[in-house]
């Protein structure tokens, strides 16, 4: 069954938020996985995808008015580092009590402030992969690179489900591996 959304023009209205911190390995895999996304993929006016790197309460108005929002992000949740996996529903909120670095704590400020407004998305997804390391670098570790693809596709996945229109590219430049503004 197709969720209800937001539409403005036809269009669904989804946030795409990719976050973490670009100078610490496979914490910034959000972000990564974003700069993947934009790489590889053309999306219908309807997905908006968002850089929100280690932002915290500023990103409340970005989920106001929408109808879903997927997440991206490192989740240590002890799993095999490299590990996709989803969080839906109420777990969402959840994730981010237990997590201990700042955008973490930022988000779940977020999300409380933005239930307690009404500004709360109806439908928010986050797709994690475990960490193999949060140490200064600005490039994945092995484990966490090798999974970025299977990461990308289930997000697309994802929005294809909503029912977005998501073009592969023909002729996508080359994957930056180390994080710099391609």
């Amino acid at each position: 069954m197709r969720n209800r959304a937001l539409r403005i023009g036809g269009a669904v209205k989804t946030l795409v938020l990719g976050i973490g911190n670009v100078l610490l390995q496979d914490e910034g895999l959000g972000v990564h996985a974003l700069a993947e996304l934009q790489r590889r993929f053309t999306f219908d006016e309807g997905v908006e995808l968002l850089d929100g790197g280690t932002a915290g309460v500023e990103l409340l108005r970005y989920l106001d008015g929408r109808e879903h929002v997927v997440v991206i992000d490192a989740i240590a949740a002890g799993h095999p580092p490299g590990t996709v996996f989803r969080v839906e529903g109420e777990d969402v909120p959840r994730t981010f009590h237990q997590r201990i670095s700042p955008h973490q704590i930022g988000l779940s400020d977020v999300l409380a402030t933005a239930l307690i407004t009404d500004a709360l998305p109806a439908e928010i997804v986050m797709f994690g992969v475990e960490p193999h390391t949060m140490k200064t670098g600005l490039a994945l570790t092995p484990a966490v690179e090798a999974s970025l693809d299977k990461l990308v596709d289930t997000v697309v996945g994802e929005l294809r489900r909503i029912g977005h229109a998501v073009q592969e590219r023909e002729d996508p430049a080359p994957r930056c591996k180390e994080w710099s503004p391609c």
